[in-house]
């Protein structure tokens, strides 16, 4: 009596002998779902997008939309609200704001928070007004000094928090009390010191490009730029036999990317021209958005962001990435500061309070970078930026009280964190977070 036995086939690859032939001919015929979604045209984008609604990742969609409610709304109310003028301005108050948001961006990918930032980017402006007002240094030299110390400042918060444990709610509360107090001991009785309009710190937001080929020259620049980071980019995963993205996606992004830049340029061109603060704003958000997703520095953030157990088993060094990102904080709050002082041309004792650490914070967190850690990019603080300064300009267009200037932003702020909450709980029950 014979045993009839499994039949085998041969792997083209392995020339070994394969027991089930049914699931080798299956694993032929594998490929990547991205490729089959390729292949249905527009029907299989919209299956894909639907995909993502369904599971949650709604990426910057809910903030984009935001944006363009709030230009409807404010536009409909007010003509100005869309003026070259008004646009350029909201540009250039938001960078600000923005810088200081960049460094949260970081601390948040932590999973963590920093409270300190307002603080030290006033300290940072004041320790450069001192010095490039009372001591006579050249402005260059005490606005480096003024980020290098807000790095350093940064990095201090880190040590406590990374080396000796204790919480980074704790230690940068106590550094938003502390480094209030130094600033005011810094600026001394008087409490102001006025900067030069014409210096260096005074023209961040004062300087524009008149000459209408710097806006349009930028836009070509930054179109090019995209055009090849993409084209390279998927060459090269070609090359590595990994899924890439058509040359058909690469021209539609490159087309709406130049819609948008050469809108942007021939806007800043009805009024004063480019503003020297948003293209200084913008190399920022390019260096250190390839900071984080193209070095191996920037996956370390998010892998601590998902687990710090797992990082720290994978021979992730925990504490020194954590004391690094503080000092990033620091760094651009010290930056921010910059810009603040720049727009009232002096230093004085409101800086770095008020509202300004609640709308950095808010910003990053409206912009899509959530609040538990692991998710979001460097963009997300200038879309949110966007939205709360559009908000700020349009009701003060409208003349609407402060009080309710706060209540809105609030309620924006909350719906955002809502929708983070119910996005990672969508992503879970989907099985993707």
């Amino acid at each position: 009596m014979s045993i009839d036995k499994p039949s085998a086939t041969v792997s083209k690859d392995t020339a070994e002998p394969v027991e089930n032939p049914e699931a080798a001919r299956g694993a032929d015929v594998a490929v990547d779902p991205r490729l089959l979604i390729r292949e249905r045209g527009l029907a299989g984008y919209v299956g894909e997008f639907k995909r993502k609604i369904k599971a949650g990742e709604l990426g910057s969609i809910p903030v984009v939309l935001g944006l363009i409610i709030i230009c409807i709304v404010f536009q409909s109310l007010n003509s100005n609200f869309l003026s070259a003028q008004n646009l350029s301005d909201i540009s250039v108050t938001m960078v600000g704001t923005g810088m200081i948001s960049v460094g949260i961006v970081f601390v948040l990918l932590l999973g963590e928070i920093d409270l300190s930032v307002g603080s030290v980017s006033g300290a940072a402006s004041a320790i450069a007004a001192v010095l490039a007002v009372n001591q006579g240094w050249p402005e260059w030299a005490a606005v480096l000094f003024a980020v290098a110390a807000g790095a350093a400042i940064g990095a201090l918060h880190g040590f406590f928090f990374a080396v000796l444990g204790a919480p980074a709610f704790a230690v940068t509360l106590a550094g938003l009390l502390f480094w209030l107090g130094f600033m005011l001991k810094v600026l001394g009785e008087n409490g102001t010191i006025n900067l030069d309009s014409d210096g260096l710190i005074g023209k961040l937001t004062t300087y524009f490009f008149a000459d209408v080929a710097a806006a349009y020259g930028l836009a070509v620049v930054v179109v090019a730029l995209f055009f090849l980071s993409s084209f390279l980019g998927n060459r090269r995963r070609e090359a590595a036999g990994v899924p890439s993205r058509p040359l058909s996606d690469t021209l539609l992004r490159t087309a709406l990317l130049a819609v948008v830049s050469f809108a942007a340029a021939a806007m800043y061109n009805q009024y004063k021209g480019l503003p020297l603060a948003t293209v200084i704003f913008l190399a920022f958000l390019v260096g250190s958005d390839f900071l984080l997703r193209r070095t191996a520095y920037g996956r370390k953030i998010f892998a601590l962001g998902g687990s710090v157990e797992a990082s720290r088993r994978a021979g992730i060094n925990v504490t020194t990435v954590r004391i690094t990102v503080f000092a990033i904080a620091g760094g651009f709050s010290a930056i921010g500061g910059l810009f603040l002082a720049s727009k009232i041309a002096s230093a004085n004792q409101s800086a770095g309070t008020g509202d300004l650490l609640m709308n950095a914070i808010a910003a990053a967190v409206i912009g899509g970078t959530s609040l538990f850690g692991g998710r979001g990019r460097t963009w997300n603080a200038l879309l949110g930026v966007l939205v709360i300064v559009s908000i700020q300009y349009g009701l003060q267009l409208e003349s609407i009280a402060e009080p309710v200037k706060y209540m809105i932003t609030a309620a924006v702020l909350l719906t955002t964190v809502v929708i983070d909450s119910i996005t990672r709980k969508t992503q879970k029950t989907a099985g993707r977070a």
